[in-house]
């Protein structure tokens, strides 16, 4: 819930704010795949019973469903984090030509530093060379101005239009106004505009030019747009900036001229340079790329950079002040507190980790994805050994054994989790079976999109707003692409594992195992009988297997000198392992390695 205040105002993050200007702009249709840090916005979102929402199986779905909407004249909304605009990139540059009916805006978060992504992309670029107009807001506030005026734009220029947050903007929390809510709009219908949305070459060629005659049009409402705005100042230093690094400059020097850029693509060049002109020193900063420096620099415009600016991670207020006047730098108030590391880890009862703690025993290469089970590479059990993207693991175990030749696909594993299979696994498993691999595939089916907050995905049985949904089949589907063994099993069982898995590396093609158990996150999951495991020390040995899953909720306690010979164990045994039973979420994976019976069920006598 947000707070209120008479005036009408409410204390919001940036992407509470998004999804209020969705709300107020009438959107009709909001399409989105989870992502970090854009996945609040839709589960915001979906709460407007005004706006249809959807989780979509990724992101170039997301988007050509919001194209869909927007030529039956509804406005639509695609979501995503940054990688997921690669995926989403095929029907964005035809978009740009086709352009809409409805207005189209495509929400882009970034994320600088790479807080929760892989890379650290500036999706600046993709504005400009997709050839549409992008707008940057520099808080929450304007981050729900900028989607409404998003909307007007795109439907003035009959252009997508990309909205472009960082991982600052989505989660930090500003004062947002309430504003006026569209009426709704005339019933979407189906209104028949070939030459206009039948991308043919000879159509595409006309609205080539089309595109070209639209951008001049946005360049010229560049320059007069007050999304673009020069704050007056001390004339000794200028600053170019756009998005969060507004505020870090505003915070860093006060006192300075600065031209604030909430279209950061086209550019406002006339403007640029009657600013330029007006400062003794002009400096640009932005976070990642010199994408506004490059630009300026080509209208022949001498100004600092990236020779000064980090172009890698975050900025913030003293990164900002140190790199340009390193005399007024802040002094450290304290030492650092040097704090305790706490690497991720899966939770306690994950069921992954039985699967990852059987292929760490195994002479094998393990072709991971993205999702909770990358974790699986950190130690202790060290079980992944490539991760590049979403669903690339099956089709780089097909490369690696076509590469490597017969024989070589007992050593070669690829795992990837139920919601990243719908994303994009699908074609890569069809694939693999096509050109006859061997590779086995393991299928980590834990119910839910687990990694972005336990969202639905069409495997799940349940829509964004909880609505019962058809299941997908995955044993189903699996086969129907061709796999010829399928095996389902439950990787809290670690013994069953380890046979299951040696069984099916040894085939000469291509076998799928879905590892199959729910997520401990769900909600049915934590409203389970609290009945957990504990240790039995008298019978523990100390051989370490359990410790050696990696579970939060396994700790060892060593023996003092002398202990082990009064406590009646062997004078070689070196402690022995316990079991926080708080913690525990009595999924057994423990008891299962257990040759001992030092672990037991039920509750500590």
């Amino acid at each position: 819930m947000t707070a209120q205040s008479p005036d009408n105002s409410t204390w919001m993050s940036g992407n509470e704010a998004i999804a209020l200007g969705a709300y107020e702009a009438g959107v009709a249709v909001a399409s989105g795949y989870p992502g970090t840090p854009s996945t609040e916005i839709m589960e915001y979102l979906s709460a407007y019973d005004t706006v249809y929402t959807e989780w979509a199986p990724n992101e170039k779905v997301g988007l050509e469903v919001a194209i869909g909407a927007s030529f039956a004249g509804g406005r639509a909304l695609a979501t995503m984090k940054h990688v997921g605009l690669n995926v989403a990139a095929d029907p964005l540059f035809t978009a740009s030509y086709t352009g809409g009916r409805g207005g189209i805006v495509v929400l882009t978060a970034d994320d600088p530093d790479m807080h929760s992504s892989q890379n650290e992309q500036d999706n600046r670029n993709y504005a400009l060379a997709a050839k549409i107009p992008m707008l940057e807001p520099s808080d929450p506030a304007e981050a729900k101005e900028f989607l409404k005026r998003a909307f007007e734009l795109g439907e003035e220029l009959d252009s997508p239009v990309l909205l472009r947050i960082t991982t600052r903007i989505a989660h930090v929390k500003g004062v947002v106004g309430r504003g006026d809510v569209l009426p709704p709009a005339e019933k979407p219908e189906i209104e028949k505009h070939p030459e206009k949305f039948v991308m043919l070459p000879a159509m595409a060629r006309r609205r080539r030019v089309y595109v070209e005659e639209r951008m001049a049009k946005c360049r010229e409402l560049a320059e007069t747009a007050d999304f673009n705005v020069i704050e007056d100042g001390d004339k000794k230093r200028g600053f170019i900036t756009s998005g969060v690094s507004y505020l870090y400059v505003k915070e860093a020097f006060p006192e300075a001229t600065v031209l604030k850029l909430g279209m950061c693509w086209p550019l406002p060049e006339q403007k640029i340079r009657d600013f330029a002109a007006s400062v003794e020193q002009l400096f640009v900063v932005e976070e990642l790329d010199p994408f506004l420096e490059t630009q300026i620099k080509a209208m022949g415009i001498d100004c600092h950079g990236k020779d000064l600016i980090p172009a890698i991670g975050e900025l913030n207020t003293a990164v900002v002040r140190k790199s340009i006047d390193p005399e007024r730098a802040p002094k450290e108030l304290f030492e650092p507190v040097e704090l305790p590391p706490r690497p991720p880890n899966m939770c306690p009862g994950c069921p992954h980790r039985g699967i990852f703690f059987t292929l760490s025993r195994m002479k094998v290469f393990v072709s991971g994805d993205i999702g909770c089970y990358t974790l699986g590479f950190l130690p202790p059990l060290n079980a992944l050994d490539s991760t590049v993207c979403m669903g690339a693991s099956i089709p780089m175990a097909h490369g690696m054994v076509k590469a490597m030749g017969d024989g070589s696909h007992d050593r070669v594993v690829s795992v990837i989790g139920d919601s990243t299979f719908v994303h994009s696994g699908i074609t890569g498993l069809i694939n693999s079976v096509y050109n006859g691999s061997a590779a086995t595939l393991i299928i980590l089916d834990n119910r839910i999109t687990a990694m972005t907050g336990q969202q639905p995905n069409p495997a799940s049985g349940s829509t964004i707003r909880g609505e019962a949904a058809q299941e997908l089949d995955l044993e189903a589907l699996c086969r129907a692409c061709g796999v010829k063994h399928v095996r389902i099993l439950d990787p809290h069982d670690v013994p069953e594992c380890r046979k299951v898995i040696r069984e099916e590396v040894e085939r000469d093609e291509m076998s799928v195992i879905i590892a199959q158990a729910p997520c401990v996150l769900l909600p049915e999951m934590k409203l389970r009988k609290p009945v957990t495991h504990y240790t039995n020390i008298d019978n523990c040995v100390g051989c370490t297997s359990c410790i050696r899953l990696g579970c939060p909720a396994i700790s060892w306690t060593p023996f003092e000198e002398g202990e082990a010979e009064a406590r009646g164990y062997k004078k070689s045994q070196k402690g022995y392992s316990r079991i926080d039973e708080v913690l525990c979420n009595d999924c057994g994976q423990c008891a299962s390695l257990c040759k001992f019976n030092a672990i037991t069920r039920g509750e500590p006598k």
